[in-house]
């Protein structure tokens, strides 16, 4: 049995706490340029099609009523939901034009709506969405397949989620962040206790798979006891699955976030207090660290995917589904097809643009070689599983690892001596010290990092 247990270091924390990436993909998506576009895309297709396996849809529905002060979302805040309208067009024409490039016999394992907010969507807008989805791809009839949507309690009620489910979704992710009024006040969301509750209720009563709450911490006003008693009410109804994200202030790189007041922001050992009292809470509470972030549930899919050293991680996070290829689909998505990663465009106009005049609404995208795809398994097996066994590596890649790593080796040997892992002729093994810095770990093996580590956030 896999130990997935953590050990709060606070020296350690305060030592490694430096920027750098989350790795949702190795190269990080820094590394896409424009000179990757439409014809670059079709050829990736092909190649996959040749392949053949499985595929995962990501879509992205950008808009959102209000604005939460925090978010680092591409999202467009609107009240009129007739902007919609239009968007929903191009994204059906845009399914159309995806769907007839991919293999008919390759099934649709796993499908997700994020924002922005999906649900700002009405039943027919989402209906139609799904209509056409199944009418390109092949998604499962039998409610096998892995369909999730991300939605704000406060734009959803029982409706809602009874019309979701119809619509085939069997995942649930609900934004919370904070209850405490004072925190919501400074970010601009206010949110109930009841709105989210009874949505997390519904959820479960149309039958749900799997129901997981968002929270934030590190935001403007929050304390360990506020943030204490946020968790200890969502405890109560056990969620299958939290992420608690690690607030980065970065106003400079994110409009919205200059309307947070600075002074307000939680200290630095303030926000390590908040995380060690979650570690504590959570693991008490019964549920394990996946990594990066998430804690499950010992019998939820993830927590038995890592034990299996099955989990994988792409750009919505982990996931169970490491053969699929991801199409991403809408303004701002990004996809990995292949040996290659490729995102569309960010603006609205342009997106439009691309879509009207019958191209793929690529911008840009990286083709990995032999070195990005050696480094990408190397992080990847040490993010999810904590865990690298040299010998796997070297089959698959016909290397000699302690040759072609021989200085990223050496540079872990102070994480060693800090005891953040442990490292012999047969591998390296993350220690539970050093789980919660696994990103500095795998920032090791990441030969892009240099000139790039000051758009990053912050491990911890």
């Amino acid at each position: 049995m896999m130990d997935q247990s953590i050990e709060f270091d606070l020296d350690l924390i305060k030592r490694y706490d430096k920027s750098g990436p989350r790795y949702t993909s190795y190269p990080t998506a820094l590394e896409l340029h424009e000179g990757f576009g439409d014809a670059e895309y079709r050829r990736h297709i092909e190649k996959s099609n040749a392949e053949g396996g499985p595929l995962s849809l990501y879509f992205h529905i950008p808009f959102c009523d209000t604005v939460c002060f925090y978010c680092a979302c591409n999202k467009i805040v609107t009240k009129n939901r007739a902007h919609a309208e239009p968007y929903l067009d191009n994204l059906c024409r845009e399914v159309a034009m995806q769907g007839e490039l991919f293999d008919k016999n390759r099934k649709v394992n796993q499908l997700h709506w994020g924002g922005g907010t999906p649900t700002f969507l009405n039943y027919s807008q989402m209906k139609r969405l799904m209509d056409t989805t199944r009418e390109h791809f092949n998604l499962h009839d039998d409610d096998s397949g892995e369909y999730s949507i991300e939605v704000d309690p406060r734009e959803t009620n029982d409706r809602t989620i009874a019309e979701l489910r119809e619509l085939g979704f069997n995942r649930i992710s609900l934004g919370l962040q904070d209850f405490d009024p004072a925190v919501q006040k400074a970010v601009n969301r206010l949110q109930s206790k009841e709105q989210t509750f009874a949505v997390l209720e519904a959820a479960r009563k149309e039958g749900f798979r799997s129901t997981n709450i968002d929270l934030i911490y590190g935001l403007p006003l929050q304390t360990v006891e506020t943030f204490a008693e946020t968790l200890y009410q969502v405890l109560a109804y056990a969620p299958d699955r939290f992420s608690i994200f690690n607030y980065a202030h970065m106003p400079s790189r994110f409009k919205t976030q200059r309307q947070i007041n600075e002074a307000d922001l939680p200290s630095p050992a303030v926000k390590l207090d908040i995380l060690q009292m979650v570690g504590n809470k959570l693991t008490e509470a019964g549920y394990v660290y996946i990594g990066m972030d998430h804690f499950a549930k010992p019998d939820d899919e993830l927590a038995v995917a890592q034990r299996e050293g099955k989990l994988y991680r792409n750009f919505q996070g982990y996931s169970t589904h490491s053969d699929c290829d991801l199409v991403g689909l809408g303004v701002t998505a990004i996809g990995r097809v292949g040996d290659a990663y490729m995102q569309n465009y960010k603006e609205l106009d342009e997106y439009d643009k691309a879509v009207s005049a019958g191209r793929l609404p690529v911008f840009r995208g990286v083709e990995l070689d032999a070195d990005d795809k050696l480094r990408r398994a190397v992080i990847t097996q040490l993010i999810c599983h904590f865990d690298l066994d040299f010998a796997r590596i070297e089959r698959e890649f016909d290397i000699a690892f302690a040759d072609y790593f021989a200085s990223e080796l050496e540079n872990l040997k102070t994480m060693q001596a800090d005891g953040l892992l442990l490292m012999d002729e047969s591998g390296i093994h993350v220690q539970s010290a050093g789980r919660l810095l696994i990103r500095n770990i795998c920032m090791v093996f990441d030969k892009y990092l240099a000139q790039k580590q000051q758009q990053f956030s912050r491990v911890i």
